[in-house]
């Protein structure tokens, strides 16, 4: 396979090198543009052969989803150059435009038949594999769109030819026609009218259609290259994630990942939580079988559910398990030394700095707090006795009105504190 690929790689430099030397003995850009076409038919044969070398490598720890993205690689170059090369056409045609050259027809209509002659004989002789897929996955191009049109006519009244022309023909094969046809216009209307316009025109044309042939399958190529989801097997992928989270023992399927890893084959990842005593290498398989229908490279990863719940208390609870006795006194630690602190403030003081801006007498300052006694039944204990406590107690208590209560309400757990901030130190003394 890989010698008669090399062997029309030869017959292509061959044919491609008579036809520029007869572009520029004719001076005809539309046969200029025409040869471009045997130009890409070069690159699909490197295309195959590329394909050819992929299918003989096997996947390798630096590379473990093997070579199958060098396919695709080549036919997003090969198609870019191509529509690199019509927009050249476009540019030279344009200029042609302005000061239209005098065009000789000698070799003009063989170097059609020689081109088309050498892209059919290609294309039919060598079965490239990536380029045949692509031209099937891609979206039509306007070319075929209204060939198919004028086709569903023809077939009408000529139903036989509904196996060629239906439901689309090749897009390869119909842009080498439809150049040849382009360029035999041009050759009559030179010959009988010396109309030398026109093989501006038709190069315009065979630009137009190859770069709307190509950019299908450019863009198709670039979403397999930026690893998308192809749109057509989204649905099927929802229904068989929706199908593994009804297995037996599946809690959550989540992180699910799909792409496209080369013409035809897709690559996943996909994480499965399950049950803490369920089977991982049963869930495992049963979850490969379901996905492995669409996804040919497929990662699993599964874990089981780590969730534990919290032990309960069975046994009885000390009635003083929440509360602290008398002498139940936690010192603190001092907040800042008294060596390093200012006694007007509780920053520390800098030998070199200058006084701070704002001095406050902080309430606190320097004072271990406690955790002062607390009689009162607390009503929310585990294994404490209480009851419901009255709504009038509560006023009793001080608890309703702000600023009004009993010594053993809420207060704050520091002993030594001035009432208020500032330099009034009225400690143990009623407020006003």
């Amino acid at each position: 396979m890989s010698w008669k690929i090399l062997l029309f790689g030869v017959i292509n430099l061959t044919c491609t090198g008579f036809l520029l030397m007869w572009c520029s003995s004719t001076n005809s850009i539309a046969l200029t543009a025409y040869t471009y076409l045997t130009i890409f038919d070069l690159f699909s044969l490197m295309t195959c052969l590329i394909s050819y070398w992929v299918m003989m490598r096997k996947p390798s720890p630096a590379y473990s989803f093997g070579f199958e993205r060098l396919e695709v690689l080549a036919v997003f170059a090969s198609t870019v150059l191509a529509q690199l090369g019509a927009l050249f056409i476009l540019k030279e045609s344009a200029e042609r435009f302005l000061e239209q050259p005098e065009i000789h027809t000698g070799r003009l209509l063989v170097g059609t038949f020689v081109a088309l002659s050498f892209n059919l004989f290609t294309m039919l002789s060598i079965r490239n594999k990536p380029f045949a897929y692509v031209s099937e996955a891609a979206s039509t191009s306007w070319l075929q769109e209204h060939v198919a049109d004028l086709s569903r006519s023809l077939c009408g009244i000529i139903p036989g030819l509904s196996s060629i022309f239906l439901p689309r023909m090749n897009p390869f094969v119909l842009i080498d026609l439809a150049g040849a046809f382009a360029l035999c216009i041009t050759y009559m209307l030179i010959e009988i009218n010396n109309y030398f316009a026109v093989d501006t025109a038709s190069a315009i044309a065979i630009a137009l259609m190859t770069f709307g042939t190509m950019y299908p399958m450019s863009v198709y190529s670039g979403k397999v290259l930026l690893q998308t989801t192809p749109p057509h097997v989204i649905g099927q992928l929802d229904k068989l994630i929706r199908e593994v989270s009804t297995l037996d023992g599946v809690l959550e399927v989540r992180n699910e990942h799909f792409w496209t890893l080369g013409f035809g084959s897709l690559a996943g990842s996909v994480h499965v939580r399950i049950r803490r005593d369920a089977n991982e290498q049963m869930v495992l398989a049963h979850v490969t079988n379901r996905l492995y229908t669409l996804v040919s490279t497929l990662t699993v990863q599964i874990f089981k559910d780590d969730w534990i719940r919290p032990a309960l208390l069975s046994g009885p609870v000390a009635a003083n398990v929440l509360n602290f006795s008398d002498h139940h006194i936690i010192p603190m630690p001092p907040l800042k030394g008294t060596d390093d602190s200012n006694p007007v403030t509780s920053t520390p003081a800098k030998p070199s700095s200058p006084p701070p801006e704002f001095s406050f007498n902080t309430p606190g300052k320097n004072v271990s707090p406690v955790i002062l006694l607390n009689t009162q039944t607390r009503p929310y204990g585990l294994g404490l006795n209480h009851g419901h406590t009255p709504y009038s107690s509560m006023l009793n208590q001080g608890l309703g009105v702000p600023g009004i209560g009993a010594t053993q309400g809420f207060r704050t757990g520091f002993t030594n504190i001035p009432s208020r901030y500032g330099t009034n130190n009225r400690i143990g003394q009623p407020r006003p």
